[in-house]
């Protein structure tokens, strides 16, 4: 099997849809603003950063991204590839 073929078989998923407690890889931010962009990075929130789901409440997931946590929107959470 080529490598181009097993890596489309790699199922990419959202922060929404996370396992809480499990260390996933941020692949890829889908926003269409600049602003928000500029802000999650500077919270280090981009691609290739580690990230871990701590908890899922009603409207929003609480994330640990380095040494610090933020409450994430669901929204947000879902343009969040990981």
């Amino acid at each position: 099997m080529s490598n181009l073929l097993k890596g489309s078989m790699v199922k990419t998923m959202n922060l929404k849809d996370a396992v809480e407690g499990i260390e996933y890889v941020i692949r890829n931010i889908e926003t269409d603003d600049e602003e928000l962009d500029a802000f999650l990075f500077s919270l280090g929130c981009y691609s290739g950063e580690k990230i871990t789901v701590v908890s899922h409440l009603t409207g929003c997931c609480v994330v640990s991204i380095k040494d610090a946590r933020y409450s994430i929107d669901n929204q947000l959470a879902e343009a969040i590839e990981i």
